[in-house]
């Protein structure tokens, strides 16, 4: 009897109102390729802008499957898998259809799941990760730096200010005040958002030093006019959302926005050094909340509201 799986699809271009649940036929796992039993599946923002309209509005692409990131246990292996057996417990990124009771992946984006991560926290490792060492690499950061991360309570700004923090600079990180007590345990200095944000964030660099480096993981103009106000160095001034205005300010676009720049080799180099830091401990994923399959529209609802402290889960 074939396998069934549960997954979550875009049936029209819209609001999270156009998500069903339905069943699928996974499929057996080809060359190179596993059958994953998924134990939780990440939520990102790439996941309803893709359904939202904003790459392109392709009829040809519906029904639209979700999910870039999963965890799970190896449950079959196709031919010429060289490192995974079934029962291995792995994590995977980048995926197309993570939002599953099963799902066949290639072997070359699994990654074994670090022993410190539970199955949620896990599946939220490598999106957000990933594109935090894309920012860290493609601004230079290094120790010494001061740098200033807006957005530090998010699933991808807390992992910059834990990853500026490992690799030795100092760092300043925006978020409303509940979260500040995580991010002070992280290592950084929290500055509330908001009105008069470039005036508190130079207050805090009196004991620090000027900020030579801005990323900025939210996209509001109030991070970017703080940003290029007080980074000299526009090459050294990154925004994974802000791509409307980068051009013009002459700062960089990361990520896969129009304009962007996608980052492909060091995010792929990047899954490795991410385990590896999570499976001793030095990296933390912190998960805001999980949900099943069947609230996948109320995830992402509370995704786009954007005031979750960490990731927002599936579990199948």
């Amino acid at each position: 009897m074939a396998l069934t799986s549960r997954a979550v699809v875009a049936t029209a271009y819209g609001g999270p109102e156009v998500l069903r649940l339905i069943d699928v036929d996974p499929g057996d796992p080809g060359p190179g390729d596993v059958l994953v039993e998924v134990r939780a599946a990440g939520v990102n923002p790439t996941d309803w802008k893709g359904y939202a309209g904003v790459y392109g509005t392709n009829p040809a692409r519906l029904p639209m499957r979700l999910g870039y990131e999963v965890s799970g246990v190896v449950s079959a292996v196709g031919p010429s898998v060289r490192w995974l057996s079934p029962g291995d417990e792995i994590i995977a990124w980048r995926v197309s259809g993570g939002y599953a009771d099963r799902i066949v992946v290639s072997e070359q984006v699994t990654v074994r799941r670090p022993r410190h991560l539970d199955w949620p926290a896990a599946s939220g490792l490598l999106l957000a990760g990933t594109t935090a060492v894309h920012t860290l690499v493609a601004t230079g950061t290094h120790d010494g730096d001061v740098v200033l991360v807006h957005g530090g309570s998010g699933g991808v700004g807390r992992m910059v200010v834990q990853l500026a923090v490992l690799r030795g600079a100092q760092v300043i990180a925006t978020a409303s005040p509940r979260h500040h007590s995580d991010l002070r345990d992280l290592g950084a200095t929290p500055v509330a958002y908001g009105e008069g944000l470039l005036d508190r964030v130079r207050e805090a660099v009196r004991s620090t030093g000027p900020v030579t480096v801005a990323i900025d993981t939210v996209g509001t103009d109030e991070a970017l006019d703080t940003s290029v106000a007080l980074v000299a160095d526009r090459a050294r001034v990154a925004t994974i959302a802000g791509f409307r205005r980068a051009g013009d300010l002459g700062i960089k676009a990361l990520g896969g926005g129009p304009g962007a720049d996608p980052g492909n080799d060091v995010r792929e180099a990047a899954r490795a050094q991410l385990a590896e830091l999570a499976s001793d401990g030095s990296l933390d994923v912190r998960v805001a909340q999980t949900y099943p399959l069947s609230e996948v529209a109320q995830a992402h609802r509370d995704g786009q509201a954007g005031h979750a402290a960490g990731k927002l889960v599936l579990v199948p």
